[in-house]
């Protein structure tokens, strides 16, 4: 089944940068279309989903790992460095921005971090690696993630309107 199979009367393939989400309302278990590309999302048993793909935070998460080691793929074979594998680990969590005696109770005490951990195997020498390192702050879901985001939402007036 091709992702727009899945969504009957959604027009196919979406174009890069397009994702479509749809909710039965059933559960949390949302089926996506990303350009084309069939993926599901879920929420952990945890929390009342049924853990059948990652959360919205785990496709951020995996946003950001794949740019990681998509752009320093991109720059070890630019420079022609003797790079053999990389690999990215990116943590999601809510953590404290300030120590404070009432954080537990105060919802905006918490922001958002993202904890990247990079790997990479080759014969580089130490200066190579932390340039690699500055590069990797480069990619663009990271430099996405650290600027301004405009998000515009609008009411469709019907399922034509989004599919």
């Amino acid at each position: 089944m091709t992702a727009a199979s899945a969504f009957p009367g959604l027009r196919a393939p979406l174009a890069e940068g397009e994702a479509f989400a749809h909710s039965d309302n059933r559960s949390f278990r949302t089926p996506l279309n990303v350009a084309g590309h069939a993926l599901v999302a879920d929420e952990p048993v945890a929390v009342g989903g049924t853990d059948q793909g990652p959360s919205p935070y785990g496709l951020i998460s995996a946003a950001l790992a794949s740019c990681t080691a998509m752009t320093l793929h991109a720059y070890a074979k630019l420079k022609g460095l003797e790079v053999r594998d990389i690999r990215v680990l990116v943590r999601h969590g809510k953590v404290h921005e300030t120590d404070c005696e009432h954080c537990e109770d105060d919802k905006g005490a918490k922001v958002d971090q993202l904890e990247r951990s990079v790997w990479i195997d080759g014969d580089l020498t130490e200066a190579v690696r932390a340039r690699m390192m500055q590069i990797a702050d480069m990619c663009p879901v990271h430099r996405t993630l650290h600027g301004a985001v405009r998000i515009v939402t609008r009411q469709a007036r019907g399922p034509s309107d989004v599919a």
